[in-house]
């Protein structure tokens, strides 16, 4: 599938601060056809017992993705523009290697299908020019998809970071998040 329109210098972001747990973005990505009326996002609560403080989980598109490096089917596969796609249907053995390996415990075994499925960043329209679902739907822009420039002068305490240390393993991503101003690595230990 050609991507003509990809334009690189758009990026996706992500503002956990910013998430009001309101779920448009899991009800505009199950409208999507491609993923079968099912949503590749989601929302969760940080300590639903003491908050009502709630986060996003997309694909952050690793640069390396462990989720494709263990399949033992090739049945991942991260194109030229970076974007980690789903499992190909015709490939995927529903080992869930791939859950199991990534970092940030995106993929999710769709037992019913036995295939994993997650976020393709909107391939079907990223790939044509458009934005990714989530984006355009988003209230408080806790998901912004657009270009450096444009997300840093919107938020200018806050600086976009891709690279992540869990342990002794450093990751970086396509999809950034957003910290506070002078940060360079979020590390998880």
């Amino acid at each position: 599938m050609p991507a003509t329109d990809y334009n690189q210098e758009m990026a996706f972001f992500v503002d956990m601060q910013r998430c009001i747990g309101c779920h448009a973005c899991e009800m505009a990505c199950a409208e999507c056809e491609t993923n079968g009326q099912e949503s590749m996002i989601h929302v969760n609560y940080v300590n639903r017992a003491e908050s009502v403080q709630t986060t996003v989980q997309v694909c952050m598109h690793c640069e390396d993705p462990a989720c494709a490096n263990v399949c033992p089917a090739d049945a991942i596969h991260k194109d030229d523009f970076g974007v980690v796609h789903s499992a190909n249907t015709s490939r995927c053995i529903g080992c869930s290697n791939c859950v199991l390996a990534c970092p940030f415990g995106v993929p999710k075994k769709m037992e019913e299908a036995e295939l994993m499925m997650k976020c393709n960043m909107c391939y079907d329209r990223t790939s044509a020019g458009k934005k990714p679902m989530c984006a355009t739907v988003c209230p408080s822009q806790a998901l912004f998809y657009g270009t450096r420039e444009e997300i840093e002068r919107m938020r200018p305490d806050s600086v976009p970071v891709n690279s992540f240390k869990f342990g002794k393993q450093e990751v970086n991503t396509k999809v950034s998040i957003m910290m506070p101003k002078g940060t360079h690595q979020l590390i998880v230990e």
